[in-house]
């Protein structure tokens, strides 16, 4: 079962480094700033712990604005679903 909930950005784990596209971050903060995030990320609740693999873009922009919380579609998932994941 998947639910969508704002989640404080500083609990959200992001174990995987990805590089951002500066000019994509610029263009999703002006956006978020005019309409707001349209589209959640996605997270892994993993024993109460999120984790974002996705969404890396929308992450930067939402941390760069100052905002507290994202809008997450949530996914409970054992820690088994975590490592393949980091793998």
């Amino acid at each position: 079962m998947v639910r969508v909930e704002a989640i404080p950005l500083n609990k959200i784990r992001r174990p995987l480094f990805r590089q951002n596209d500066p000019a994509k971050v610029a263009a999703l903060m002006e956006s978020i700033q005019e309409i707001g995030l349209q589209e959640p990320i996605d997270v892994l609740d993993v024993e109460g712990e999120y984790y974002g693999f996705s969404g890396c873009h929308r992450y930067e922009a939402c941390t760069r604005l100052g905002h507290d919380t994202i809008l997450c579609r949530v996914r409970r998932a054992p820690r088994s679903v975590l490592q393949r994941h980091l793998a």
